[in-house]
């Protein structure tokens, strides 16, 4: 397929513009200058030209450096670490809402419903819509990400669709890097939409201030299609497509989800997770929904709670680099990846327990005799 000079994909939404940002994610340009039929490539940017970039609210450097972040190639893992320290102190002045449900909650629709109606009230609103990873390539699916076309045209919004990479959590591996760099170029609500598969979302649930659980009426036997863990992680509950002749399914629903909330112990201490009704098709409720998003922060900064909650986000991050760091280079070292092979079959054949290979790697890269 040929490609515009913006590599804008045939599903892009035809007037969206550079803030539909998904179409820079096939990498990070390499040092070549001119590609092998004479077109010249986008000029490579220096560590100044990305934070630079980003502090102007420049939509296209913003993308090219979270492609930067989000590459494995060490040199890029350099530089992009490096652009972060040099953002950081900008960051850290947004909503952080993480939005989760069950398969057909309408995700998508409340995402772009809600991120429509803040940008009319003067918010700037970043969507990290993380979708599951193929399995064959790593890549995103992005399917449903073609919905959000009235969203995607608004100057004032930022929409990152991001491969889950394998990690756990419904949530991309350089997603807090990439709230950190929205946050720098001026975006003051971060709208993070988990893949809502019955993942565990613990791991969106610490990169995030509040926590919204999107459900609907009908899925099974209502209830039953969540598991309780998740239930437990949410600060906010609502009852999707409460629209029509769902209406009234919908708020027996949230009637039987007020009982169930009455006896679990709330994430947020001090806090009484509300359970409510909304509509994303119509519109109807989300603006309630929005203002008790706004209440659970009032009750955040009044306790002391916001404070806390980022310091403990800034250290689960760091524990989660650790591990990533040292994944990396356990896979990476010379000794390990030579007989890495050689282990995996004999694990596969059933010559070796699973134990055994991995102490075996584990020496190598420990260099233990």
């Amino acid at each position: 397929m040929e490609h515009s000079d913006t590599h804008k994909p045939e599903w892009t939404p035809q007037d969206a513009g550079s803030e539909f940002a998904s179409f820079v994610m096939k990498g990070v340009d390499g040092p070549t200058a001119i590609s092998n039929r004479g077109r010249k490539k986008r000029r490579q940017l220096s560590v100044d030209d990305y934070v630079n970039g980003v502090l102007e609210q420049n939509r296209t450097i913003l993308a090219r450096a979270i492609t930067l972040i989000e590459s494995n190639a060490d040199v890029h893992r350099e530089m992009g670490q490096e652009v972060l320290q040099h953002l950081l102190p900008h960051a850290g002045n947004s909503t952080r809402l993480g939005i989760t449900g069950v398969p057909g909650a309408g995700k998508s629709t409340f995402v772009e419903n809600l991120g429509v109606r803040l940008c009319e009230q003067g918010h700037k609103v970043a969507v990290l819509a993380v979708d599951p990873s193929s399995s064959l390539s790593g890549g995103s699916i992005l399917g449903d990400k073609t919905r959000m076309e009235k969203l995607s045209r608004d100057k004032r919004a930022f929409i990152r669709p991001s491969p889950t990479s394998g990690a756990l959590g419904g949530v991309a591996e350089k997603s807090r890097s990439t709230i950190v760099l929205c946050e720098a170029a001026g975006y003051d609500t971060i709208l993070v939409e988990t893949v809502g598969v019955g993942q565990n979302e613990t791991t969106v649930r610490q990169m995030v201030d509040c926590f919204l659980l999107l459900t609907i009426a009908g899925a099974g036997d209502d209830l039953q299609g969540i598991k309780k863990g998740v239930v437990e992680l949410a600060d906010i509950f609502a009852v999707n497509k409460a629209d029509g002749n769902n209406k009234l399914r919908a708020q027996r629903a949230r009637s039987e989800m007020k009982t169930v909330l009455h006896y679990l112990t709330p994430y947020t201490p001090e806090w009484t997770i509300p359970a409510m009704t909304c509509s994303a098709f119509t519109g109807e409720g989300v603006d309630k929904v929005w203002e008790t998003v706004e209440k659970f922060y009032e009750h955040l900064r009044k306790t002391g709670y916001l404070e806390s909650r980022r310091a403990q986000q800034n250290v689960n991050w760091m524990h989660e680099m650790m591990i990533q760091n040292l994944k990396h280079r356990f896979l990476h070292h010379e000794k390990v990846a030579s007989k890495l092979s050689d282990l995996e079959h004999k694990v596969a054949n059933g010559k070796l327990p699973a134990y055994s290979a991995a102490k075996t790697l584990l020496a190598e890269f420990l260099d233990e005799k």
